[in-house]
C-alpha cells in the first residue's frame, strides 16, 4: 500500500511541476497551461462543443468557462453556431492559428528541458505505459 501511495504522491508532484515549467514557458504570451490545453485540443481536433472538451480534458465546466472566456478575451477563439443551432462549437481564430507555431515552440522547448535528463528509451516507455493507463481510465 506504501508504495502505491509514494506513486500517486509522486504522479500528483510531476503534475504541478510539469504546469508550473509549462506556466513559465508561457507567461511571455501571457496565457496559462490550462489554456494552451485547449488550444493545443482545438488545433489537434478541430472544432468541438464546449461539453466535448470538458469531457476530453476532464474538467469540470466552470474552470472551463473561465478559460474560454480569457481566451476569447484574448482573441483566440470563438463560438459558432452548429448545425443544431442550440448547439454552438468553439473554433480556433485566425489570431490564434497564428500565434500557435510561436506558442508550441515554447511548450517544445519547455518539454524538452523536462525530459532532457530522461533517457530516450525511458521516454519511449513512459509515453506507452501512459497511453495505455489512460484508454483504461
Amino acid at each position: 500500500m506504501e508504495e502505491r501511495h509514494e506513486l500517486f504522491h509522486g504522479i500528483r508532484r510531476l503534475s504541478r511541476i510539469l504546469a508550473k515549467r509549462l506556466n513559465e514557458a508561457l507567461e511571455p504570451y501571457g496565457i496559462y497551461s490550462s489554456q494552451w490545453s485547449v488550444l493545443f485540443v482545438l488545433k489537434e481536433k478541430g472544432s468541438m462543443t464546449q461539453k466535448e472538451l470538458a469531457s476530453y480534458l476532464e474538467i469540470e465546466a466552470p474552470p472551463l468557462t473561465r478559460t474560454l472566456q480569457k481566451l476569447h478575451a484574448l482573441g483566440y477563439i470563438e463560438q459558432r453556431a452548429g448545425a443544431d443551432k442550440r448547439t454552438k462549437h468553439i473554433v480556433l481564430t485566425e489570431r490564434a492559428l497564428e500565434s500557435y507555431p510561436e506558442l508550441e515552440k515554447a511548450v517544445l522547448a519547455a518539454n524538452e528541458q523536462i525530459v532532457s535528463g530522461l533517457p530516450e528509451t525511458s521516454q519511449k516507455e513512459l509515453k506507452n505505459i501512459l497511453s495505455e493507463w489512460l484508454e483504461k481510465l
